[in-house]
């Protein structure tokens, strides 16, 4: 009788699975992989454990939207092209342990965003663009214990940005541009035990706010432009492991670790030291790696080589000079070849950076909200039609959204010299005028969308050196503000999508040379001038998704090598040529081609196109070939969902790697009439083709590598290698 009942419910589950995934009722695993998707099933069995969600296009995940899942204890919504969390997105989900949101597009985490997760113990949020965390957004994760958010746009962490995680063990920030952290930023985490701050742009140790984590034992610091560590730079009670290779070291002082008694381990290498002095204040390291260092042996390295042997340390490292010395490992030498002929002086320390002053005491504004603790003010929606004025000075972030300003006037905000992010959306604002942002020597975040703004004066951003994120979606340009951003030395990612541009011309981006991201979707820009890019050659990612492109901008990419990311999708692209995007093929790792209408592609489209690509999507589209892509072996999605494959002889390439790959990618056949639906992957027609036999031998399972394998090299059909995936024109 159990089993029967087992049996029924089995049966019902299976039932209500949505028609897209894949259920395994005796898991309680539900696969939707790669699919359409535009909104999360209502149909998936309650009782559903894991919930694979992978490769759809959600882009707003909605209040309540697994209510009917209340039983789920992992979710993965990686790479569903998600721009916004709803307050309340994933209430009701108290069971979850883990979450995965990387690789999609969220930019702002706000307070409410993650409630309900109270059982949450590893949330995956690297590869969005996250640009600023409101505190109190991780407020309700108190299970957490690893948090990722690598390779986001994090430049600020503001003080308490994670409060109310007290269980967290690993904090994961790599791979942001990091430059201003809080001084209380890393406050009320008493449980962590790793930090990870490598590859940002941190160019002073950051000791007073990493002084709160007294029980933390390895910290990652590489790979940021540190030039000088100070005397008690680091206060870290329990640390051991300290990594500070490839940065910009010149100078170390002889206490600067003297406040970390644990520390074991510290990783210099590839920096720039020529020497160190002895560190007597690090009693207990045992390891000093110096590879990669100009290391001076000169008399001058006694003392810290003398040291070495007292303290028992390990020194990994070699000479670069005197060429008597060149190669010879440290542990190698003795005293007296340690010389000073051809002794050239060391350089001196940085200068300390200033000490921020005292936060000023100045009362609220009437009408408005001044939070001392979080250092935030706030004015949202309050009627308001001149900007208010005596904020205390101490202030980080104010926010006056949805206020009708009308014009922002010079000097709008007197006495903020601490302000990083200010706020001023839905303001109806027509004009920023010269010396509005004078004295916000700070601001680092600019938010300015739905306003009505056409124009932009150079001017209107002096005294603001330090903005890196200048967010003008949703106004009134037709064209990019021209020699606008040549103050503004900082600035990383711009925003001018939903606008009217027309055109990127020769000059409109001068003076952005350090820009990373550039968001230009849902315009209606037909053209893109050879040079337009030309300042930009730090360029990573490029958003064109939505305008009225006629062709792939191919000279307009020349000159940018760090490229990793390009939309083209929703453009009226019908044809595509010949190396298209040799220009950035050394960099380019995620490609969007998607909803284009394009119609034909040439077998050489994605010459130079290889290894590094991770991402390809191509969904929504009408060609009638599609290229070799059998070298795109570091691929971890690929979308050919809503092509009409004709599935005859000529496609059978197609079919063949496919097989060969671990990857849901939709493709279906279209035509003929018998194979109308069917997957590429299953369909029957093949099996008439010449060499099918050969060719298919052994290939009922998939190869489990984790991308493609090469087309097999078996022909007996006498007939030459296809340079393509084609589609006949039947």
């Amino acid at each position: 009788g159990l089993l029967l009942l087992a049996a029924a419910l089995g049966a019902m589950a299976a039932a209500r699975c949505p028609a897209p995934c894949v259920c395994d009722n005796l898991r309680a695993h539900v696969l939707c992989l790669n699919g359409s998707l535009m909104a999360i099933p209502d149909t998936i069995p309650e009782l559903t454990k894991k919930l694979d969600l992978r490769g759809n296009s959600f882009m707003v995940i909605p209040a309540g939207a697994f209510l009917a899942t209340p039983y789920l204890t992992h979710l993965d919504l990686q790479h569903c092209k998600v721009e916004r969390l709803e307050e309340g997105a994933f209430r009701g989900l108290g069971r979850l342990v883990y979450l995965n949101l990387a690789s999609n597009s969220i930019a702002l985490l706000y307070q409410e965003s993650l409630d309900g997760l109270s059982s949450l113990q590893q949330l995956i949020l690297e590869g969005n663009r996250i640009e600023e965390i409101q505190p109190g957004a991780f407020g309700h994760l108190g299970s957490l214990t690893v948090l990722d958010l690598r390779a986001n746009a994090l430049v600020y962490l503001p003080d308490m940005v994670f409060q109310g995680l007290q269980v967290l063990r690993w904090l994961r920030l790599s791979h942001n541009a990091l430059h201003v952290l809080g001084s209380e930023a890393f406050a009320a985490l008493p449980a962590l035990r790793r930090l990870s701050l490598d590859h940002n742009e941190l160019q002073a140790l950051p000791g007073e706010a990493l002084a709160r984590l007294d029980g933390a034992t390895r910290l990652d610091l590489g790979h940021n432009p540190i030039t000088y560590v100070a005397e008690e730079a680091l206060a870290m009670a329990s640390l051991r492991h300290l990594f500070l290779d490839h940065a910009s070291l010149q100078d170390v002082a002889p206490d600067a670790f003297s406040r970390s008694p644990q520390l074991r381990m510290l990783d210099l290498r590839e920096n720039q030291l020529q020497g160190l002095p002895p560190l007597a204040g690090a009693g207990g390291l045992a390891r000093v790696s110096l590879d990669g260092n100009p290391l001076l042996c000169s008399c001058l390295l006694r003392p810290f080589h003398s040291w070495l042997a007292r303290a028992r340390v390990q020194a990994e490292g070699a000479c670069a000079a005197p060429p008597a010395l060149r190669g010879r490992s440290l542990d190698s030498l003795r005293p007296p070849e340690m010389r000073c002929s051809h002794l050239r002086p060391p350089p001196s320390p940085t200068t300390e950076p200033e000490q921020p002053r005292a936060a000023s005491s100045r009362q609220c504004p009437r009408g408005c909200v001044c939070s001392p603790d979080f250092h935030h003010g706030s004015c949202e929606n309050r009627g308001l039609q001149e900007i208010p004025q005596d904020f205390p000075g101490d202030t980080r972030l104010l926010d006056l959204r949805q206020n009708p300003f009308r014009t922002v006037p010079p000097d709008a905000f007197p006495g903020l010299k601490e302000l990083v992010s200010l706020h001023l959306q839905s303001c109806s604002i027509r004009a920023l005028h010269p010396g509005a942002l004078r004295g916000l020597e700070s601001l680092v975040y600019l938010y300015l969308t739905h306003n009505h703004l056409s124009t932009l004066a150079a001017a209107a951003f002096e005294g603001a050196p330090q903005l890196a994120y200048l967010d003008l979606g949703h106004n009134a340009f037709s064209r990019v503000p021209a020699g606008a951003f040549r103050l503004l030395p900082s600035l990383i990612s711009l925003h001018l999508q939903h606008n009217a541009i027309v055109e990127l011309a020769e000059g409109d981006l001068a003076g952005a040379r350090g820009l990373r991201w550039l968001y230009l979707a849902g315009n209606a820009i037909r053209h893109i001038a050879p040079a337009a890019l030309a300042p930009t050659k730090m360029l990573e990612k490029l958003q064109l998704e939505g305008n009225h492109l006629s062709e792939v901008p191919t000279a307009a990419l020349q000159g940018l090598p760090a490229l990793s990311e390009l939309k083209l999708s929703g453009n009226p692209i019908k044809h595509m040529g010949d190396s298209i995007f040799l220009p950035v093929a050394s960099s380019l790792q995620h490609l969007y081609l998607d909803n284009l209408g394009l119609e034909w592609i040439s077998p050489h489209a994605f010459t130079g196109l290889g290894p590094k690509i991770r991402s390809l999507y191509l969904e929504s589209n009408k060609m009638s070939n599609i290229p070799d892509m059998s070298n795109f072996t570091g691929l971890e999605i690929l979308n050919l969902e809503d092509v009409p494959f004709h599935c005859d002889c000529q496609l059978l390439p197609l079919h063949r790697w496919i097989n060969k790959l671990n990857l849901r990618i939709g493709a279906t056949c279209g035509s003929p009439a018998e194979a109308q639906g069917l997957k590429v992957k299953l369909s029957t027609t093949f099996r008439t083709c010449p060499g099918w036999g050969q060719g298919e031998a052994g290939k009922t399972t998939p190869n489990k590598t984790k991308a493609a394998s090469k087309p097999s090299k078996k022909k007996r059909s006498g007939k030459p290698p296809a340079k393509g995936f084609s589609k006949s024109r039947a």
